[in-house]
Order: C-alpha cells, then sequence, then structure tokens
C-alpha cells in the first residue's frame, strides 16, 4: 500500500488543489517563456485562495511562445498556483517586488529568481525522480516477463524496490516540510500533501505537528486540518 505522502503529493500536483495562505498582495513581475506548441494562444492564471475559494488573481496568453503577468499589487509573500485554464499546471511562491522568470516545458516547468523558489522546485525535481521510478515498475514487469523471468520473483522484487521507493519519498516530503517550518514552503507542501483525503492524525503529522515552528501552527490552514483531524480521530475512538 501506498504511503499518505505519497499518494497525496504524486495527486496534488495534477489536480485542483486549495491554497491556503491569504492576503497575497505584492507588484506581480513574471516574465514567461513556453517551447511547447499546444499552449500557443492558450490562457494562463494565477489563483491564490482567498475568502474561502480560489481566485484569479492575474491571467496571461501565450503569443509567439512568450507571456506576462503583471497583476495588481500584493502585500504578504505567498504560495500561488499556475493554472491553463482550469488545470492546475504548478504551485510557485509570489514575494514582494520579487521579479520572476516562468519556463514552460515538455520536460520540466519551473519558476526562478528567488531562493524560495530555488528550494521549491528543487525539491519538486527529486520528487519528479522518484515518482518516475515508481512509475517504470510496471514497465520492468513486462519486460521481465518476456525475458522469462518468473512471474512470483519478478513481483516480489518490484513490490521491494516500491517499498524502498515510497519511503523514500515520504522522507523527501518529511524533511522538506521540517525543514522549512520557518517560512511558507512548509504550510504550502503540508496543505499540498494532506488536501485530498479527509483530515486524520497519522504518525506523520503527528510528528511533525510535534516539531513544528509556531509560525506553521498558526498557518490557518494547518489549524483549520488540525482541528477536523482531531475531530476525525474522536468519531473513530467512539
Amino acid at each position: 500500500m501506498h504511503h499518505t505522502y505519497h499518494i497525496l503529493l504524486r495527486l496534488a500536483f495534477a489536480l485542483v488543489v486549495t491554497v491556503v495562505m491569504t492576503g497575497c498582495k505584492q507588484h506581480i513581475d513574471i516574465q514567461g517563456t513556453s517551447s511547447i506548441p499546444e499552449l500557443e494562444g492558450r490562457t494562463l492564471y494565477l489563483r491564490v485562495y482567498r475568502d474561502g475559494d480560489l481566485q484569479t488573481i492575474d491571467s496571461a496568453s501565450v503569443t509567439h511562445g512568450k507571456f506576462a503577468f503583471s497583476g495588481p499589487e500584493q502585500d504578504t509573500t505567498c504560495m500561488v498556483f499556475l493554472f491553463l485554464e482550469e488545470q492546475s499546471v504548478m504551485p510557485f511562491v509570489l514575494e514582494r517586488e520579487t521579479p520572476l522568470t516562468m519556463t514552460l516545458d515538455e520536460n520540466e516547468n519551473k519558476v526562478e529568481g528567488s531562493a524560495l523558489n530555488d528550494t521549491l522546485f528543487a525539491f519538486i525535481h527529486r520528487k519528479a525522480v522518484l515518482d518516475e521510478q515508481l512509475e517504470a515498475l510496471p514497465r520492468r514487469e513486462s519486460r521481465m516477463i518476456l525475458d522469462g523471468y518468473d512471474h512470483e520473483e519478478i513481483l516480489q522484487q518490484l513490490r521491494q524496490e516500491a517499498v524502498i521507493l515510497n519511503a523514500r519519498e515520504d522522507e523527501l516530503v518529511t524533511r522538506f516540510i521540517k525543514d522549512n517550518m520557518d517560512n511558507i514552503l512548509a504550510p504550502g507542501i503540508f496543505m499540498v500533501v494532506t488536501s485530498n483525503v479527509p483530515p486524520m492524525l497519522t504518525p506523520q503529522i503527528e510528528e511533525l505537528i510535534t516539531l513544528a515552528s509556531p509560525q506553521f501552527l498558526s498557518d490557518a490552514y494547518v489549524q483549520e486540518f488540525m482541528r477536523i483531524a482531531r475531530e476525525n480521530m474522536e468519531k473513530i475512538n467512539e
């Protein structure tokens, strides 16, 4: 069985997710390029969670492989999401008066121009490598069957490899949150990995809360998650 972090983080980067960093107001200065022909003429959106819902703060059309966001002034550093129309593409950090460059490519999407985004996208890249290795396991099974290996031995070997890769991904996510407790990345990624299932107090989450910084614990999403998680655990215990 996949671990909770592994399942949720894989889903969250492909699905519409909720960002609970409110009041994001600073000047937006993002210059973007796209090498994906299918994006030509389509509209990209920046969205943040505000007043209980995802709201668009700026939009841009891709023209000759270029686009730019220069929307209204924002007032705090916050996690935002890039959308291709209604499809969530990626998260990134919008910081006060910090020009950013955005690259959309067949192999990698990224945002550069600030230390927080460098940290975030290094994490996303490491996670993508593990995801690719996990996704390759079924293909390896097919090849090994064609090569004449015993099916039970194949399954045993691939299950062991999946367990190792899942454990590495769980550790990657947990370590990332622990290492970024004093900035916006920890509550942002915590939101991503917990936003698609009913809140529960798993051992990993209990460990994170025990080690959490005051800034992390004061985040609106973290507080709401913990409130509902405790209520759910009480119901289970009854």
